[in-house]
């Protein structure tokens, strides 16, 4: 699986409230909450990112509360994936449970500037920056993993293998 897409950049430590803060948890419509994700680190986030799009941020990405609404916020803003240095445990996990891929690379998250536009092969874990030419190594996304994405996460993955 190929993703391509323009990146907006983010920091080190990006929390849960940062990314979809606790005022709008009254609902968990993705078009909803896209209205609103990211605010915190960038007012106009949800009004510049498009769908496709790609965030790349720092160490620590999802750090706080353990709430879902995190990665649904930003797949319902047609971010495709999301690349930092580290990811914070419980986000990680509630990103795949939603069919949100993400890639973790140090490298890459200190060389790719905003705006870039870059590729991933989530299969090998290459991420080339189509600006520089330049690529770096994530850690692949193990195959069952990868069936979460596909299945548009772990709810619609259960339903598939139920026949339902």
């Amino acid at each position: 699986m190929k993703i391509r897409g323009r990146v907006w950049k983010f920091g080190d430590d990006i929390d849960t409230d940062a990314i979809i803060p606790a005022r709008y948890l009254n609902t968990s419509d993705p078009r909803e909450l896209a209205m609103h994700v990211m605010e915190d680190a960038d007012p106009e986030f949800p009004k510049k990112v498009s769908q496709g799009d790609i965030i790349v941020a720092g160490k620590n990405f999802g750090c706080g509360s353990s709430r879902e609404h995190a990665p649904l916020a930003i797949k319902g803003a047609g971010v495709q994936a999301v690349v930092a240095g580290s990811f914070a445990r419980i986000f990680y996990r509630n990103a795949f449970n939603i069919g949100l891929p993400i890639f973790e690379s140090p490298e890459a998250v200190e060389k790719i500037r905003q705006t870039d536009e870059i590729e991933i092969d989530a299969d090998t874990g290459v991420i080339k920056n189509l600006n520089t030419g330049e690529t770096y190594q994530a850690r692949p996304i193990p195959e069952f993993m990868q069936e979460l994405i596909k299945a548009g996460g772990l709810i619609e993955w259960t339903k598939k293998r139920l026949g339902k």
